[in-house]
């Protein structure tokens, strides 16, 4: 059975030491502000086709928003849960604006939506990162994830991805 999930998780004002953000769920609305900064976030990689609106339309409930003090988008997360695994909930992509990098803005995110996870019954976050990416295997695993196992060609061939978990409490 499917069912449309929406969270108590209200728009929330946050102070992050240096930077104030407001996080709130992500509506359709949203795509053209994040997809706009995809790739540069991403240092010119080709990102935005990991990224297509029906995310924003489909996963509301399970997806947020940053935005600062002044209006512009300071980050987001975009998860679902699955439909397959009725104890998982999957985090598709998060971003967060280079300049608000280390102001613990990408944890709150991830708390956000571990929060919408578990009002939803789910005891299990996944995710997936490439092998390269030694500075996003770190971050995960500082919120408490674990190396699951690294999946050759998982993303085609060559494209192998580490797989993350983190068991919610």
């Amino acid at each position: 059975m499917i069912r449309r999930v929406r969270t108590t998780c209200r728009a929330r004002f946050v102070s992050l030491g240096r930077v104030s953000v407001t996080i709130r769920h992500a509506q359709p609305s949203d795509y053209g502000r994040v997809i706009q900064h995809v790739n540069a976030w991403w240092g010119g990689r080709e990102m935005a086709p990991m990224l297509p609106q029906l995310f924003f339309l489909h996963f509301e409930g399970t997806s947020f928003v940053a935005d600062d003090g002044d209006g512009r988008l300071a980050g987001f997360l975009v998860g679902f849960l699955s439909q397959t695994d009725p104890d998982d909930a999957y985090v598709h992509f998060v971003g967060v604006a280079p300049e608000q990098r280390g102001s613990g803005l990408g944890r709150e995110l991830y708390e956000r939506f571990f929060a919408a996870a578990r009002e939803a019954g789910r005891s299990t976050v996944r995710c997936v990162t490439s092998p390269v990416n030694e500075s996003s295997i770190a971050f995960h695993e500082a919120l408490g994830f674990e190396v699951d196992r690294v999946a050759t060609d998982y993303d085609g061939p060559g494209e192998d991805r580490v797989l993350l978990l983190k068991r919610l409490g």
